[in-house]
């Protein structure tokens, strides 16, 4: 038995499929299935039950993969603790970050951190908040980026604040709301308005801090996948969509036109970097926090007098 086999054997069940499984862990179908296979008959028992779609493990197999969770985060836990003891700052570093966040706040930090820390091999996934909770959970990621909301998924980690960020409204100037300086929460009643995907949660901020649901039940709120489309959308002379201060920031001066700041109180989102409780790897997770804290602009580094926080 060998803490490889554990790892495949740990993926096949994540994925349920053997090929999944495989290209997962950087191998071929067959060396994992081999390997697999191997473990069962030194163990002299079934792990997984191949008739099934998805692949399922077996009821003795349940209890393999229960063990071999252990083992497997256990080891990575030593690990992680002599490189801290050593002060290291290489190896792996898995981290996830919501896609309302990645595509402004990864050009601003990752080309220092790789200059200055080139042994840091950092990985970094673009994926949605409750899938980072999960994977931090499952230990499938070393920390996550989003922002603090009540969730009791976070109860159970440990986080630290990077950055406030307000809201900006981004309107098409075929509306009579783009002839006014700022933008209140009534403003937006009967407007069309293009959100994020369900999951989002940004759009879960911004649906609870504006009221959205009598514009949701009366089919004026539309979804789709990303900020940049729904800019695009209103470019084009249709509604109003919501932007992050870091979007707003990073964007060309002639697409400011479009843009209308909240009225006093600005909603505004608490941005964090969160761990599980017991992760030990905290140099260099001090590190990273550092240079994040040190990318963004100074006056987003704490709450101001004009925001609301929403969660």
């Amino acid at each position: 038995m060998t803490l490889q086999q554990l790892e495949y054997v740990l993926a096949v069940n994540r994925f349920g499929h053997f090929a999944q499984a495989a290209d997962h862990c950087g191998v071929t179908q067959p060396t994992l299935s081999a390997m697999i296979h191997k473990l069962e008959l030194e163990l002299g028992i079934r792990i997984f039950d191949r008739t099934k779609k998805p692949i399922q493990p077996t009821p003795i197999g349940l209890e393999v993969i229960r063990y071999a969770q252990n083992i497997v985060q256990q080891t990575a836990m030593l690990r992680a603790a002599v490189d801290e003891g050593k002060k290291a700052m290489q190896g792996v570093f898995r981290m996830g970050m919501v896609s309302t966040v990645a595509p402004y706040l990864m050009p601003l930090f990752l080309p220092r951190l790789v200059k200055e820390y080139p042994k840091i091999d950092i990985h970094i996934s673009e994926i949605a908040a409750s899938d980072i909770l999960s994977a931090l959970h499952q230990g499938d990621l070393d920390a996550g980026i989003l922002p603090l909301t009540e969730n009791k998924a976070m109860e159970d980690l440990q986080y630290a604040t990077l950055y406030y960020e307000q809201f900006y409204t981004y309107v098409s100037p075929t509306l009579p709301l783009a002839q006014k300086k700022t933008v209140r929460k009534a403003d937006l009643k009967n407007q069309t308005l293009w959100l994020l995907d369900e999951g989002s949660t940004f759009r879960k901020q911004m649906a609870q801090y504006c009221r959205l649901g009598t514009a949701q039940g009366s089919h004026r709120t539309y979804n789709t996948g990303n900020i940049e489309t729904l800019m695009r959308l209103v470019e084009k002379g249709s509604g109003v969509t919501f932007i992050t201060e870091l979007a707003l920031r990073q964007m060309p001066e002639k697409q400011h036109q479009w843009v209308r700041p909240f009225a006093i109180p600005v909603p505004t989102r608490e941005v964090v970097i969160a761990t599980q409780k017991q992760f030990v790897r905290t140099t260099m997770l001090g590190v990273i926090q550092d240079l994040i804290r040190a990318s963004v602009p100074q006056d987003m580094r704490q709450l101001r007098s004009t925001q609301l926080l929403v969660r």
